[in-house]
């Protein structure tokens, strides 16, 4: 939790709270179903949650704005940021049932009001998106393809162009060559920890 603060010193009391409990919950439910490996759920809050807040070091997403999270597993990167940013509205999906189930239940437990999430495939959603956030669930190719129409229009609610933001790790020279316009961030340059090290956050406009 100290690492979320000495990156996050702004949050209010709630937000404090919710990324506290998440730790409880978590591991209360990985006991149940397993969701989070479990070497990592001791470092749940590295590996996991201020992995996923790496997103909102490049995007502040505004108020009234929405964020699909494809591949969300037990919930990330959108519990955490659907924490970081309560006035934004995040619909997650996974097609594997029971990880929706914990992410329900996580979010229900925390008193988040501002996250929908469902057992679908990306392909088989009819809403558009002004953001689409994902982490590591295939190669870019593959995820363009299945998010394919599922963003809207720039409208303003951001300071760039709606999109794709993608959390993946290693040298992504092949995997991003059909797509020029692909911005990689590194992780590093925001959190000090050895584990970011080959860590990036991929912007890719739609």
């Amino acid at each position: 939790m100290e690492q979320i603060l000495k990156y996050f010193p702004n949050l209010s009391e709630t937000q404090i709270q919710q990324f506290q409990d998440l730790e409880v919950l978590y591991k209360d439910w990985n006991a149940k179903i397993n969701v989070i490996s479990r070497k990592d759920i001791d470092e749940l809050y590295e590996k996991h949650v201020l992995h996923s807040l790496a997103i909102a070091k490049i995007q502040q997403f505004n108020p009234d704005s929405t964020v699909m999270d494809v591949g969300t597993g037990g919930g990330f990167p959108g519990i955490p940021l659907a924490i970081l940013f309560p006035e934004t509205q995040f619909y997650l999906i996974d097609v594997i049932a029971k990880k929706i189930k914990v992410v329900n239940e996580v979010a229900t437990g925390i008193g988040l009001k501002n996250v929908k999430a469902e057992q679908k495939r990306a392909h088989t959603v009819n809403e558009k998106f002004d953001f689409i956030v994902s982490r590591a669930v295939t190669n870019m190719p593959d995820f363009v393809e299945w998010v394919k129409g599922k963003t809207k229009k720039h409208n303003g609610h951001a300071d760039r162009n709606n999109g794709i933001l993608y959390l993946k790790g290693g040298d992504l020279t092949e995997e991003l060559q059909d797509f020029p316009e692909a911005i990689q961030y590194d992780i590093a340059d925001f959190f000090s920890e050895e584990f970011f090290e080959t860590k990036k956050v991929v912007y890719l406009p739609m």
